[in-house]
């Protein structure tokens, strides 16, 4: 009998920050691997071209993080369209590369707000959603995924706010799969290592922090964001049905390296 436990065939998949980066490659896979997915993005006009992208029962929805009035208009699009919400990928996020001691509060604020407390504000909304559901024979209702990084473990220099707000999703991964275990949700995260998408770009490609993290990295190359699909999809899927609170590092071995 064929193992069917990475199956995520029509469950509903919200996916924020879904139409570039790390975020369109998880709905790109899941969408491949039969879910049926809401892609969102701030951008409207890239909410039209992932929704054609994804094509089939999948759709994209317009959203902001970090404003509480969009993020529950998409979840109740969501919802209303498809019934249901079975999982949520939380891939929307920011940046600012600057000197600490140089660094603007408002800038610092901003990426807090958006990659920290835009994440609670999406798992809030889907967990209302979420707890109201049916449950399945492991008492189980939904799950979510946040993404963190290299930078919730260690320090990367000059992008303070960012690896605060990524330390930030892990203790908030930890404490919603603590409290919402009760509801039958769970809540794990990804830490990619370096995956040059259009947010980071700039910092690692041809650049000598770039060289040094490479070289740092084991397995010698930056990742390509496909390599966290499968990570992603084992999160969402019944394979992980006693797996809750943990974040999985997707690094090529960076974290592992010492001298």
């Amino acid at each position: 009998m064929a193992y069917t436990g990475f199956d995520i065939s029509n469950q509903v998949i919200l996916i924020t920050g879904g139409t570039s980066g790390i975020g369109r490659e998880i709905a790109l896979g899941c969408a491949a691997a039969g879910a049926k997915v809401v892609a969102g993005s701030t951008n409207p006009d890239k909410v039209a071209a992932i929704r054609k992208e994804l094509g089939g029962d999948c759709d994209g929805v317009q959203i902001d993080v970090s404003d509480a009035k969009s993020v529950q208009a998409a979840v109740d699009h969501t919802a209303k369209k498809y019934g249901r919400i079975d999982g949520m990928v939380n891939a929307a996020g920011v940046i600012k590369k600057v000197a600490s001691i140089d660094m603007d509060p408002a800038d610092f604020e901003r990426v807090i707000k958006v990659n920290l407390v835009g994440n609670f504000i999406v798992c809030q909304a889907v967990a209302r959603v979420m707890k109201d559901q049916p449950a399945n024979e492991k008492g189980l209702r939904g799950a979510m995924v946040n993404i963190a990084s290299l930078s919730s473990f260690v320090s990367l220099t000059e992008v303070l706010a960012y690896a605060c707000s990524k330390s930030g999703v892990m203790g908030l991964t930890r404490g919603l799969a603590n409290e919402w275990a009760a509801l039958g949700i769970r809540v794990n995260g990804v830490a990619p290592g370096v995956f040059p998408t259009d947010l980071n770009r700039p910092l690692v490609e041809g650049t000598p922090r770039g060289a040094w993290l490479k070289q740092h990295t084991p397995l010698g190359r930056f990742g390509s964001a496909d390599e966290l699909v499968g990570a992603a999809i084992y999160l969402l899927s019944p394979s992980a049905s006693y797996t809750t609170g943990e974040t999985i590092i997707v690094d090529g071995g960076f974290l592992a390296k010492g001298v």
